[in-house]
């Protein structure tokens, strides 16, 4: 991932990945009616993902997770806010929770049940520490560039998992390489896995099959299910490529997306805040979205951060741009050495494709020294902070 503010020093430091030093705060697309048949309960958890949150909320109400919903996935490390709608379970029973790592702050009825994306954006409040108070100044001066220009809207690296391989999965799915990904999926021990799971994906790459599904921990039941259908099947790679979870095949797809959207604001990141004629545009304010056939005359729009070009999530019914960004799309697809009509997987798995903003604008940003410099700041959904803080530190965040 490169940076839009390349020129411009970093502040370098560390986060420590805490719930007293990262903070994040949904911002919802809309208030509840107070009426239906869903309650939505505003919910402040620590130490918990979004996850195991909804099998404690599910498990303590006696509920199935499926009546379940929420708007977005929180890091288990954060101190975050979020909504949870819960079908057929009165508020009061909600607010009579009492939960480690979780605090319901108010409940209230909705008519319908909460879907991933149904929020406005995230809050965050982050603390960078072990830097000098001079480096506040620094900050500042990339803050400016961002809020001008906008944020590079890269996904971030947690999109492509612990092994950063998700994107390379979402690829040999597509090709239809069961064989070739299973050996990725098993296999490529990883130094930041424990050395017990980097020993399972060991015997798995050995051959010791049998050996390898006992070394993989229970807890790793996605792996487990390939190992146990590839016994099952003597050996058939397909079919234990079948075995696995629709989701977590769809992950991998949508890494792969990520992985070649990120390709191609690489290629236009110095130039990302200018229009060019075939360009298909977004409008910030409501996501819609136009094919730009003078540059010229909407540029003034794109300067004011109304509207910026975009960038293909690939599928079978994408729309591309035309002209230069057009072939931009095109060459990037045909060095993967794959046509749209590709994406059509089986199995209710292809995506359509969608397109997604090359940069979005920063809100409510502020930045104080206080035991470190303390950034907060607004991003729409499903752009990631840890871009920001790329832009700001210039140095590893982990």
């Amino acid at each position: 991932m490169k940076y839009l503010t390349e020129g411009l020093p970093g502040t370098g430091g560390v986060i420590r990945w805490t719930p007293e030093d990262f903070v994040v705060e949904e911002l919802p697309l809309y208030e509840p009616s107070g009426e239906g048949e869903h309650t939505y309960a505003w919910v402040e958890k620590v130490g918990l993902s979004t996850f195991r949150a909804v099998q404690m909320l599910a498990s303590a109400l006696g509920i199935p997770p499926s009546r379940i919903g929420y708007a977005g996935m929180k890091d288990a490390q954060a101190r975050a806010r979020q909504t949870f709608s819960l079908e057929g379970v009165p508020p009061e029973r909600v607010l009579a929770l009492d939960l480690p790592g979780l605090r319901v702050l108010r409940a209230t009825r909705h008519r319908n049940k909460l879907k991933l994306g149904h929020l406005r954006g995230n809050r965050f409040q982050i603390r960078i520490r072990e830097v000098p108070q001079e480096a506040m100044a620094r900050c500042q001066a990339v803050l400016e560039v961002l809020l001008a220009r906008g944020m590079p809207n890269y996904f971030g690296a947690q999109r492509f998992g612990l092994r950063e391989n998700s994107h390379l999965l979402g690829h040999l799915l597509l090709r239809r390489d069961w064989e070739g990904f299973l050996r990725e999926f098993l296999g490529s021990p990883h130094p930041a896995e424990s050395q017990a799971v980097q020993e399972a994906r060991r015997k798995f790459e050995e051959g010791r099959w049998e050996e390898a599904l006992a070394a993989f921990p229970h807890a790793m039941q996605d792996e487990r299910t390939a190992l146990e259908a590839l016994l099952r099947s003597g050996g058939s790679p397909d079919r234990a490529c079948q075995a696995l979870p629709k989701p977590l095949k769809r992950f991998f797809l949508s890494a792969y997306q990520s992985h070649l959207f990120n390709a191609i604001l690489d290629c236009r990141l110095e130039a990302l805040d200018r229009l060019q004629d075939g360009d298909i545009a977004m409008k910030h304010a409501n996501g819609a979205c136009f094919l730009v056939q003078d540059a010229l005359q909407e540029q003034p729009r794109a300067d004011r951060l109304e509207i910026s070009p975009t960038g293909p999530l690939f599928g079978y019914k994408v729309r591309l741009a035309e002209g230069e960004p057009g072939a931009l799309e095109r060459a990037t697809l045909a060095a993967e050495g794959l046509r749209l009509e590709d994406w059509r997987v089986g199995g209710g798995l292809a995506p359509r494709g969608d397109r997604r903003a090359l940069r979005v604008p920063l809100e409510g940003v502020d930045v104080r020294w206080d035991d470190g410099l303390l950034l907060e700041f607004s991003l729409p959904a499903g752009s990631y902070a840890t871009v920001l803080l790329g832009e700001v530190m210039k140095c590893p965040l982990a």
